[in-house]
């Protein structure tokens, strides 16, 4: 099975293919960037990696910091990766009426709706992006625990960090953007022992992806304060400006 499925995962990573890079925007979101493999040179020539959602606030504001588009965010492409695997792999081979279902369903979606709540909250308020961020990184962890027990409870081997499956899943899961449709296969037709581990790798991503957010929403927000200081340096600046017509006047 070790060959088999090495053969499988090689298939989609040959010579120069392209891989993602995290990177951190202004607003200390971490967004997919595509990479050329063989010159490190940025790819995306500018396209958005989704245009199914909006950004909250584009327009130039000293209170409202303009927000990207949560889709662009790594972590959140992981966590719907994540979240159609798991209602795949329940659906597979747990029995329906099962609570272990409903638990493992419900704390995949929390780690991917938390992410796109956070986003669109943090236009007014940093501390509820931070928050729900971290709601999104605990019900990962739990759902990457759920898996462990799966295997466990049914002496099933937990691939090994260094194993040649799991770094070709890691790999796999770079692939930028990332869609469920890198990971289909896998789900559909291998055994249980194979998609929980896949899973696992990825809940392993998404959770490093979604700490470093929370490190640089968090240094963010020492630095540039809440909706409050924002409000209140906007009003300072304007009483300013004033005073400075005023006074040319």
């Amino acid at each position: 099975m070790l060959q088999y499925l090495t053969e499988r995962f090689c298939c989609f990573f040959e010579d120069g293919e392209t891989l993602s890079k995290a990177a951190i925007n202004d607003s200390g979101s971490i967004v997919s960037k595509v990479v050329d493999g063989n010159n490190g040179n940025d790819r995306s020539n500018g396209k958005k990696t989704s245009h199914d959602s909006h950004a909250s606030h584009n327009s130039q504001s000293l209170i409202l910091p303009p927000r990207g588009d949560y889709q662009t965010l790594f972590s959140y492409q992981k966590s719907e990766v994540i979240y159609q695997i798991t209602y795949r792999f329940c659906k597979r081979f747990l029995k329906m009426g099962d609570r272990t279902v409903d638990q493992m369903v419900q704390a995949a979606r929390s780690g991917k709706q938390n992410i796109v709540e956070g986003s669109k909250a943090a236009t007014t308020s940093k501390e509820m992006e931070i928050k729900l961020t971290n709601v999104a990184r605990a019900s990962l962890e739990e759902l990457l625990e759920d898996f462990r027990d799966y295997l466990r409870v049914r002496d099933l081997r937990i691939w090994e960090k260094q194993s040649r499956e799991a770094s070709y899943a890691r790999k796999l899961g770079m692939t930028s953007p990332l869609s469920f449709e890198l990971f289909r296969e896998f789900t559909e037709t291998r055994p249980a022992e194979v998609v929980a581990n896949i899973a696992i790798c990825l809940i392993h991503q998404a959770n490093y992806l979604l700490d470093q957010q929370l490190k640089a929403l968090e240094k963010s927000f020492l630095k540039d304060g809440g909706l409050r200081e924002r409000m209140t340096r906007a009003r300072l600046q304007a009483r300013e400006q004033q005073k400075n017509g005023r006074g040319k006047a």
